[in-house]
């Protein structure tokens, strides 16, 4: 086999870019008698990959099925979306209750607000009659002088 081939499909197989058969060839190549000086420290890569192959467990496993676990597990997602829902219409359909005293409160706000805005209105008014009262008084004083 050529070095040069060998060289590529190495390479190839360390960038994980090779097919089973050309798999198969380097194994067959490094399990060979025949391999380069320059490739020979990839025969005990590929003897341990061979003997890892070849290994073959002796122990039983047991598997045990659990269907009641995972059956339910979709309860967990119907019982959190109804307790969502239940709370969000609790919310959005409860009413704030304004006790008597709250009420009265802002009937009371309510009225001192009217007040205060009439009051401001015949403040506004008197101010206004004050500025006539100043331009009396400077134009007194200029003709008094």
């Amino acid at each position: 086999m050529e070095f040069a081939n060998i060289e590529k499909l190495l390479e190839a197989y360390f960038d994980g870019n090779t097919t089973l058969a050309e798999e198969a060839e380097l194994r067959n190549y490094f399990n060979g008698s025949n391999v380069a000086p320059q490739f020979e420290n990839y025969r005990p890569f590929f003897a341990g990959i061979e003997a890892a192959r070849n290994e073959v467990s002796e122990r039983e496993v047991l598997l045990v099925e659990n269907t009641t676990r995972t059956s339910n597990k979709w309860w967990y997602g119907v019982a959190a979306s109804a307790a969502i829902v239940i709370a969000v219409a609790g919310f959005v359909f409860s009413e704030p209750s304004i006790s008597q005293e709250e009420q009265e409160a802002l009937t009371a706000l309510n009225e001192s607000k009217k007040a205060m805005f009439i009051l401001s209105e015949n403040f506004n008014k008197g101010a206004g009659k004050l500025a006539l009262v100043d331009h009396f008084t400077t134009t007194k004083n200029r003709i008094l002088k």
